[in-house]
């Protein structure tokens, strides 16, 4: 295993599953998707079965509010040593080049480590790697809880370079002929296709240089008009935040007692360059499950006379005019709610937050803490978030997205975004799990 320090990066050795494992079996989707469709994991359970899969070695979040969490755990980190006894996973030495195909797009990526002593998810943190998002320390404990104890992490951690040049993932794309085979598979429930191949030595040091490239603080300077003196971001967080904040946290926790050496000092993810035409980012939607207060009365005490609203006949009408808004105002689509129309719109004049997403999460934040609904869940999709909300005692919030091309820049002068502002595809699209790395 190389450390490349300058880089912050760590070539892996990864453990894959045995030849002859089912591998459409073996792969799952991340742990954070459908937490409001059961459904979906119920579907999971019954294709897996009994055959060896990453659903025994990962806690779905559909679950963590459910009894049993703890002998769910325990049941993770038990299955996790027996497929390293048995040898249902085996090891493998250096990078891997990944292509995952879903709904016509290609997202190329590279699976490497990260080294936490170069992350800081703190507001303001000027860090090698960064949180491109706000993170939410109160999600960190059951997250810990989790990973501690695990002898290994399998992530769905997805990290972003800016390589317009696409100088560092596209040349293994070009010669990937030349690279050795890994896996290549269908993906369960209409989750597109996976291939994974091993990068060898020259072409690792290829990636290695063109990363050095764009840390050089003259390119970095240059490409966002910005000081020489201002310190390089050169990953920028994609998926997965409060994964590698739990890796950090763990790590910082760890270290006087483990020295630096430790596997737990790096996070194996993947990354992929916000350049890729196979990625698009997708708006996050807000929806309130078991509303207890007017929502309409809160909205108009809290924004005053900033807040409208207006029916709308359609959900398709409701996000033509959010995504199209040009009066200087913010947007927001509003599903159900307790109005007899279904569809509207707010609009908030004189925002205090920059982007609606961190307008609306404000309120949101104050409406939960004084008992407004339930719960709250963060939703991929008009046709989910139309879905749930129009359930009775619940309401939605449909947001418009924003341009991954505004990403880094954002980032570097503003610091991070508010809490679920984007995500790089829909739900369906998100990482599955096929490597793991031992962590202890």
């Amino acid at each position: 295993m190389k450390i490349i320090n300058d880089i912050g990066i760590q070539i892996p050795q990864v453990y894959l599953p045995k030849a002859g494992v089912d591998l459409n079996k073996w792969a799952v989707i991340a742990c954070d998707q459908f937490t409001s469709e059961p459904e979906y994991w119920h579907d999971v359970e019954k294709i897996v079965g009994d055959a060896p899969s990453t659903l025994n070695l990962t806690f779905p979040e559909v679950h963590l509010e459910k009894p049993g969490a703890d002998e769910r755990i325990q049941s993770v980190q038990l299955t996790m040593r027996k497929y390293m006894d048995e040898g249902i996973l085996q090891p493998h030495d250096g990078l891997v080049y990944v292509e995952r195909t879903v709904s016509g797009k290609t997202r190329k990526g590279i699976v490497l480590c990260l080294d936490l002593e170069r992350y800081d998810f703190n507001k303001g943190s000027s860090s090698l790697i960064r949180a491109t998002e706000g993170t939410i320390v109160d999600r960190l404990p059951p997250r810990i809880k989790i990973r501690q104890g695990a002898a290994m992490e399998l992530p769905h951690i997805l990290v972003l370079i800016d390589d317009p040049n696409r100088t560092v993932i596209e040349p293994l794309t070009a010669d990937k002929a030349k690279l050795e085979k890994l896996y290549d598979f269908d993906l369960m429930l209409g989750s597109g296709h996976l291939a994974g191949y091993a990068v060898n030595e020259a072409h690792e040091n290829q990636v290695v240089e063109a990363l050095r490239g764009l840390a050089s603080p003259e390119t970095f300077a240059a490409k966002y008009g910005i000081g020489a003196d201002q310190p390089v971001l050169l990953f920028a967080m994609g998926d997965g935040n409060h994964s590698l904040a739990t890796a950090k946290a763990i790590w910082e926790k760890m270290k006087p007692e483990v020295g630096m050496d430790h596997p737990s000092r790096y996070a194996l993810v993947e990354i992929e360059n916000v350049h890729d035409e196979g990625l698009e980012f997708e708006p996050i939607h807000r929806v309130l499950f078991g509303l207890k207060k007017d929502l309409f009365a809160e909205l108009e005490k809290a924004f005053g006379s900033n807040f409208s609203y207006t029916q709308l006949g359609s959900g398709t009408e409701m996000m033509r005019l959010v995504e199209n808004v040009s009066n200087g105002k913010q947007a927001i689509g509003l599903v159900g709610g307790g109005r007899s129309a279904q569809f509207g719109m707010i609009e908030i004049a004189n925002p205090t937050s920059n982007l609606a997403v961190g307008t609306i999460q404000s309120f949101l934040d104050v409406f939960l803490k004084e008992g407004g609904a339930e719960k709250i869940d963060y939703v991929h999709g008009e046709d989910v978030v139309e879905r749930l909300s129009l359930q009775p005692g619940n309401a939605g919030f449909y947001l418009a997205g924003m341009h991954k091309n505004e990403l880094f820049k954002t980032v570097i002068l503003d610091g991070a975004l508010p809490r679920k502002t984007f995500s790089m595809g829909e739900a369906r699209e998100k990482r599955f799990y096929m490597e793991a790395r031992k962590i202890s």
